[in-house]
């Protein structure tokens, strides 16, 4: 199989409209209330070749703009640690996911059952639930995700998988569902549990753009809160980029002995979204100082720049056994590609598929990749989709193609 060649486009010199098809003849390559908070000082140095210094202080940092997809910054992110409560993201998610599916409700009642209790009652940080009280699933949820209640996960797995072990085996499935090839979850709430639950920061990122693109009304809802009251108590949220940073609303904090401090954040600005994992770090001090420059300065050194808009036709890819010998490329959706800010390099894109493509072809089924790269960062893929249908080729359109194919 050939490889198909670089395509080099002056991204900065054009507005959307004008943005070139990559029209030429592609070659086949196989397919990838309310506390106060310290103030920041603001961040002076944006330089997108020279990440802040405190990202020294983490043994691991990600960040990527949830628009594009690309990586602006890595240190890795595929090295396996203990999420500690981060893990508690993946019980919203399959939360989430069961109350799509009807399973279960934001007013339904989910009592406290008197093992979890004896288990959970002031282990870690908690609601101070306890069998005499009638939380619902919606107090769940916002214990869960604003005060980090090791409590209310318990109750919420026993309540909506009918046992842990249950409710375990959905929150590994969704995993593997969206892409979390490297993670594998042991607990509900992250507690130590001699290392049967890992995850790695790419899957983390994943995990984020997951619940904030398949539930954004439910991220809205129960994500980003600085404060619950629950009872008689008022707890704090301590992530430590909501009130700080401009267009911050969470993801969740986590920390035990064995994990050290890790953190998962997000936040929005104009429209453009950026997700940040540190994680491994010796002091909360150095995680919530490496997560705070570490966004200001994703914002602050990049912008995005739109490539194509929905349903542009982005190339074309060769066809076998069809009535046509190509197919059209079309993009799902707008989307761009982030560059440092006052950038005045090109971009290469490439188109990625295995081929030629066999007919018959539905229309709207994805046949490709379109792979982005910006300057010295990760390459990025993009999915591509079939502009038209194509139809097997009749004899005639056979002869045709022997006769042509040669020369494409």
């Amino acid at each position: 199989m050939k490889r198909s060649a670089l395509k080099f486009l002056p991204l900065l010199a054009l507005p959307l409209a004008a943005m070139p098809v990559l029209s030429a003849p592609i070659d086949m390559v196989t397919s990838v209330i309310d506390a106060p908070q310290p103030a920041m000082p603001a961040i002076v140095q944006a330089d997108p070749a020279r990440p802040p210094a405190e990202l020294d202080k983490v043994p691991i940092a990600f960040l990527v703009d949830m628009g594009s997809g690309q990586v602006l910054y890595s240190k890795e992110p595929d090295r396996r640690f203990v999420p500690a409560s981060i893990t508690k993201v993946m019980t919203l998610y399959t939360a989430f996911e069961q109350m799509r599916q009807g399973r279960i409700r934001p007013e339904q009642v989910m009592p406290m059952s008197l093992e979890a209790f004896r288990k959970w009652q002031r282990v870690g940080t908690t609601m101070y639930l306890d069998p005499s009280q009638k939380p619902t699933v919606n107090d769940l949820l916002l214990g869960i995700a604003t005060v980090s209640a090791n409590d209310a996960s318990a109750v919420l797995a026993e309540g909506a998988g009918g046992s842990m072990q249950n409710w375990l085996a959905l929150m590994n499935a969704e995993a593997r569902r969206i892409g979390m090839t490297n993670s594998h979850f042991g607990t509900p709430n992250g507690w130590m549990d001699e290392g049967e639950t890992y995850v790695t920061a790419r899957d983390l990122v994943t995990l984020a753009g997951a619940i904030v693109a398949g539930h954004p009304e439910r991220y809205k809802r129960y994500i980003g809160h600085k404060s619950l009251v629950w009872g008689d108590k008022t707890k704090q949220n301590h992530d430590p980029l909501i009130g700080v940073v401009k267009g911050a609303d969470g993801i969740k904090t986590g920390f035990t002995n064995q994990a050290g401090f890790g953190y998962l954040g997000s936040a929005e600005r104009d429209g453009r979204r950026l997700v940040m994992v540190v994680a491994g770090g010796n002091r909360a001090k150095e995680r919530d100082a490496a997560a705070r420059v570490l966004m200001e300065w994703g914002f602050a050194a990049f912008s995005n720049r739109p490539i194509f808009a929905p349903g542009a036709q982005v190339g074309e890819a060769r066809v076998q056994g069809g009535n046509t010998l190509h197919v059209p490329l079309v993009a799902p959706a707008a989307f761009g590609i982030t560059l440092p800010r006052d950038a005045k390099g090109d971009a290469a894109l490439r188109i990625v598929y295995d081929g030629p493509i066999e007919a018959p072809i539905a229309k709207g089924s994805r046949v490709a990749s379109l792979e982005i790269r910006a300057g010295k960062g990760e390459p990025h893929r993009v999915p591509l989709f079939a502009g038209a249908d194509v139809r097997p080729a009749n004899w005639m359109e056979r002869l045709r193609n022997g006769i042509v194919s040669p020369f494409l």
